[in-house]
């Protein structure tokens, strides 16, 4: 599930194969609305498309010339990226 809050996006919920194309659309219109910070605070269950769908965010902002960070990484998630080795092109804050 995605809330917004401003220029804070929420991510919540469970983010699997099963839901990342309607987040991936939904969070897409909200960066392009100016959101600057993806919360991932909240999420409680992930596999590997929570990755895909940050780099596919971090993509999209990018290619405005628009900032974007993630804060509150589940260490499941950084324990992936850094498996996968792209860690390092996730912007993380706390």
């Amino acid at each position: 599930m995605i809330r917004r809050e401003g220029a804070r996006l929420v991510l919540s919920g469970a983010v699997t194969l099963a839901n990342v194309a309607a987040l991936q659309a939904e969070g897409t219109r909200h960066l392009q609305e100016g959101v600057k910070v993806v919360d991932l605070g909240e999420v409680n269950e992930m596999d590997s498309s929570l990755v895909a769908l940050l780099l596919a965010w971090l993509r999209e902002a990018r290619g405005r010339n628009a900032e974007l960070a993630f804060a509150n990484p589940p260490q499941s998630l950084r324990t992936i990226a850094k498996l996968y080795g792209v860690e390092p092109l996730l912007p993380f804050t706390h």
